[in-house]
């Protein structure tokens, strides 16, 4: 965790930096393999030097960004929940809980769908 530790830092926000401290600590603690860092200003993990998901904060919500094979593949869990999409990313609002068993289901799905990618990005 001391890869994210200034940018968790930068959050003016008490709330919204417990919250995003609360989710980057339960994906390193569930997926120990990967390899956590900061790209591009913002927190990501990635397996087997792939990109797996990665985090922003933003004023109104917490964003994640599992690719957009993985929205596609989990959007009516996404809007079941809750939870606004775009092509690129997942919004969860402050003011809703985590779905971890969801944000669990879609990090399983890149590293099962990304075993034999041998770049960061898929192509």
């Amino acid at each position: 965790m001391n890869v994210f530790a200034d940018y968790l830092a930068r959050i003016d926000n008490l709330q919204h930096r417990d919250r995003t401290e609360e989710i980057l600590i339960w994906v390193t603690k569930k997926f120990p393999q990967f390899v956590s860092a900061i790209k591009w200003n913002q927190p990501m993990f990635t397996d087997h030097g792939t990109y797996i998901i990665g985090f922003s904060v933003a004023k109104n919500h917490l964003a994640f960004a599992p690719e957009q094979v993985g929205i596609i593949h989990f959007s009516n869990e996404i809007v079941q929940v809750g939870y606004d999409y775009t092509k690129q990313l997942v919004r969860i609002p402050w003011d809703c809980p985590v779905d971890f068993s969801l944000l669990e289901k879609m990090i399983a799905f890149n590293i099962s769908d990304k075993a034999d990618c041998s770049t960061f990005w898929r192509k």
